[in-house]
């Protein structure tokens, strides 16, 4: 496996290994609603008599969908796992943003530095990681107080691990933006998120 400094060209793509139970919506155009359909339609197998729920889940995900897709999003995942009865709800945005809406910083301490200049940061936790495979990376984690208007109605704090990973021979970033607002169990979602960003190479 090649790792970030055994590129002197740009990769082709980025793969990462993600928990069976993580669901992939597409957010290219032409097939995201079918992505949507099929996972509204596994939430709610043997359920027939919630079809406002069915629909407000569905208005929900075609909403975050179109918004991912809007800032350079390549891959959304949401978890579908649970705890015995607690479902383990959590979700990675995966996004390349454009190259002028990204501060031309050459590796990730520059950008740790840059990004700790421009907005404190006492209620989060920022520094460089490095990733087995694909390198140094920002990483950023963070708590922020509940959106119910955007998140469904959720009343928890949400949890937000977010990478920023150098594209090597290039000036782009590849983001991975996890974020779960299951707030007991923050700290081993994190765990799971890091896992996951760990399993980032290039090809």
């Amino acid at each position: 496996m090649k790792t970030a400094e055994d590129f002197s060209s740009a990769p082709t793509d980025y793969n990462l290994l993600v928990p069976d139970g993580w669901f992939q919506i597409s957010l290219d155009p032409e097939e995201r609603d079918r992505s949507i359909i099929a996972l509204t339609e596994l939430q709610f197998r043997g359920v027939d008599n919630a079809p406002h729920l069915k629909q407000e889940l569905m208005r929900d995900l075609q909403k975050r969908a179109k918004s991912a897709y809007g800032i350079g999003g390549t891959e959304l995942y949401l978890s579908l796992l649970t705890a015995g009865p607690v479902p383990l709800a959590s979700s990675l945005l995966i996004s390349v943003p454009a190259a002028d809406e990204w501060p031309a910083c050459s590796d990730a301490e520059e950008l740790a530095a840059h990004l700790a200049e421009r907005k404190p940061w006492e209620d989060a936790e920022l520094g460089v990681k490095k990733l087995e495979a694909a390198g140094k990376a920002v990483r950023v984690r963070r708590r922020d107080a509940p959106d119910p208007e955007n998140q469904m109605g959720n009343t928890l704090p949400t949890t937000t691990v977010t990478y920023y990973v150098p594209i090597p021979a290039t000036k782009r970033w590849l983001m991975l933006n996890f974020s779960t607002p299951v707030d007991p169990l923050a700290d081993q979602m994190v765990d799971l998120f890091d896992t996951v960003a760990g399993t980032l190479h290039w090809e």
